[in-house]
C-alpha cells in the first residue's frame, strides 16, 4: 500500500505514532546518558541498542532498566 493510498486518518496516525516513537527514544537516550551506571540494571552498552526497537525498547527501560 503506497501512502498516497491511505486516509487523511490513516496518515495523521502514522504521523503520531512517528512521533511518539521518536519522543521516547530521545528521552530514554538522554534518561541513559544523564544517569550514572550504579542507577541502571545493566550496562549503557546494553541498553543504548535497546532503546532503538521501536516502541518495545524505551519502554522496556523505563519499566526495568532504571533502579528506583
Amino acid at each position: 500500500m503506497d501512502w498516497s493510498e491511505l486516509t487523511p486518518g490513516e496518515r495523521r496516525s502514522i504521523v503520531a505514532a512517528g512521533a511518539v516513537q521518536l519522543v521516547l527514544l530521545g528521552t530514554a537516550l538522554n534518561d541513559i546518558r544523564r544517569r550514572s551506571p550504579a542507577e541502571l540494571r545493566g550496562g549503557r552498552w546494553l541498553w543504548v541498542p535497546a532503546v532503538f526497537v521501536n516502541f518495545v525498547g524505551p519502554i522496556a527501560y523505563f519499566l526495568i532498566g532504571r533502579r528506583r
